[in-house]
């Protein structure tokens, strides 16, 4: 079938714009931004001033992990991996009964696989993950992103203090 004239459509004739001005006006804006000082920071020579409540990995303090298991189950990645046991423990008062309390084996975390949401440390009921602000911790085998308890419990000296409480604030526990 034979393409008829009339279907042929045409674009409409644009008249050719003078391109000099717009030449013009692409170096000046090249020209600005060219004589302008740099403001990138050369980073591994110069480190960063971060923000005191930097987000940057998850400290363990062992002492006040009770092994409840919700920070595991919490994260959505699933790359927390904790193993445990139970021990018998003193009574707490005279003449009570020996209580049963869970000791931490293993407390791991997959940095390969963490997303950085920090549900474990807002779920934590005994204040035992912290957010650091260390963020130099890369490996050169991604199988090394797995940090044992040893590694996360280095962790908490760099974590910084609670800021100090409003005027007012009540600081009773209901």
């Amino acid at each position: 079938m034979a393409l008829d004239e009339r279907d042929v459509r045409q674009a409409p004739e644009v008249e050719p714009k003078s391109t000099g001005l717009g030449l013009l006006k692409g170096l000046g804006v090249t020209l600005k931004h060219a004589l302008r000082p740099s403001i990138t920071q050369q980073y591994p020579q110069e480190k960063p001033d971060l923000p005191p409540r930097t987000r940057g990995v998850i400290a363990l303090k062992e002492e006040n992990c009770t092994v409840c298991m919700l920070c595991a189950r919490s994260c959505p990645d699933w790359c927390i991996y904790i193993e445990g046991h139970k021990e018998k423990a003193p009574p707490r008062r005279a003449g009570g009964k020996p209580r049963t309390v869970s000791k931490l084996d293993r407390f791991d975390i997959d940095y390969a696989l963490c997303m950085y949401c920090g549900i474990c440390v807002e779920v934590c009921p005994f204040d035992a993950l912290f957010w650091s602000p260390e963020y130099e911790y890369s490996e050169p085998r991604i199988a090394d992103l797995l940090h044992d308890m040893s590694r996360l419990s280095e962790w908490m000296e760099t974590v910084p203090e609670a800021p100090a409480l409003e005027a007012g604030a009540d600081t009773k526990k209901k």
